[in-house]
């Protein structure tokens, strides 16, 4: 495993067990986890993905970012880096397009059923 997918991985652990300690309301609407995180070379820059179940994508994502300087900082304090990544949130929309991938495939077997 190369040096910065430990890093990236390292960056989504640390901000999945800091997630429960934010006190912002957007972000207790549902359940939100880090999917991903892609960190570039330089450690600049941090893209981290999210999903939500049961609440608001636009929320979450508000809260998220609201959070972000929280976040940077928790992460300098806890890893080893020389430079801590500017946080910034997507929506991993892989999951929707999983469950979306399943019904429809569903769906043809059913059809296919009734076709036979």
């Amino acid at each position: 495993m190369a040096r910065i997918d430990r890093i990236n991985e390292e960056i989504r652990n640390e901000l999945a067990k800091l997630l429960p300690s934010l006190k912002d309301p957007r972000l207790s609407s549902g359940l939100v986890s880090i999917t991903r995180v892609d960190a570039t070379n330089d450690l600049s820059r941090a893209e981290v993905y999210f999903s939500v179940l049961g609440g608001s994508e636009k929320e979450v994502a508000q809260g998220l970012r609201s959070a972000a300087g929280f976040l940077r900082r928790e992460l300098a304090h806890r890893m080893q880096l020389r430079a801590t990544p500017e946080l910034r949130f997507t929506y991993d929309r892989s999951i929707e397009r999983g469950t979306h991938i399943l019904e429809v495939m569903k769906q043809v077997e059913s059809e296919h059923k009734e076709d036979e």
